[in-house]
C-alpha cells in the first residue's frame, strides 16, 4: 500500500513538473515541422531591451528583415527552412556580436539566445527528418537579408537585426 501511495505521489509530482516546464509555450507550425517555444518569454525579454538596443542603431533608413518582402508571402512549404535559416542567422551572427557595457542587457541578450538555440535544435531535427525544403524564392529572401546584413559593420548589423526581432516574432505568430 505504502509504495503504491509513493508511486502516486511520485508520478503526481512529474506531470506537474512537466505541466509547469511547459506553460506559456505555444506549437508552432513551420510548414510540416512543429515547434514548442515560449514567444511570450522571448518578447517580454525582447521588450524589456528593446528601447535600449535600438536607441544603438543610428541607421534608421536600412532595414535587415523588412526589405520589401523579406518575410512577406513564404510559401507554407518553405517556412520551416526559412524558419531553419533566420534563428541560425540570428545564432551565427546576431546574438555572437551583441555585446554591450551594460551586464543586464547582455543576461537578456544571453537569455533570448539560448531560446533560440532551443528552437534551433528542433528545427534541425525537422531538417534532418527532410521535412524542412527551401524553394527558390525563399532562398532568394534569405539572400536578401545576408546582403541588407553584410551592408553594415558586424556589430551595427548585429544591433540592428536584434532591434528587429519583433519583426521576426510577429511574423512567425502571424504565419503560424
Amino acid at each position: 500500500m505504502k509504495g503504491s501511495h509513493l508511486f502516486l505521489c511520485l508520478l503526481s509530482m512529474i506531470c506537474c513538473l512537466n505541466l509547469m516546464a511547459t506553460v506559456g509555450n505555444k506549437i508552432f507550425h513551420f510548414g510540416s515541422c512543429r515547434v514548442s517555444m515560449s514567444i511570450t518569454e522571448i518578447r517580454s525579454g525582447f521588450n524589456t531591451i528593446k528601447a535600449n538596443i535600438q536607441a544603438r542603431d543610428p541607421i534608421r533608413t536600412l532595414s535587415i528583415l523588412s526589405y520589401p518582402h523579406s518575410l512577406h508571402k513564404v510559401k507554407s512549404s518553405d517556412r520551416c527552412c526559412v524558419s531553419h535559416q533566420l534563428f541560425t542567422f540570428y545564432m551565427d551572427k546576431v546574438f555572437r556580436h551583441c555585446r554591450t557595457e551594460d551586464s543586464y542587457i547582455n543576461r537578456k541578450i544571453s537569455s533570448i539566445a539560448n531560446s533560440f538555440l532551443s528552437v534551433r535544435r528542433s528545427l534541425q531535427q525537422c531538417q534532418e527528418q527532410n521535412k524542412c525544403v527551401c524553394g527558390q524564392e525563399s532562398t532568394e529572401k534569405l539572400k536578401q537579408v545576408l546582403v541588407n546584413y553584410e551592408e553594415l559593420n558586424v556589430t551595427a548589423a548585429a544591433m540592428k537585426s536584434l532591434g528587429e526581432l519583433d519583426i521576426l516574432l510577429d511574423w512567425m505568430e502571424k504565419e503560424s
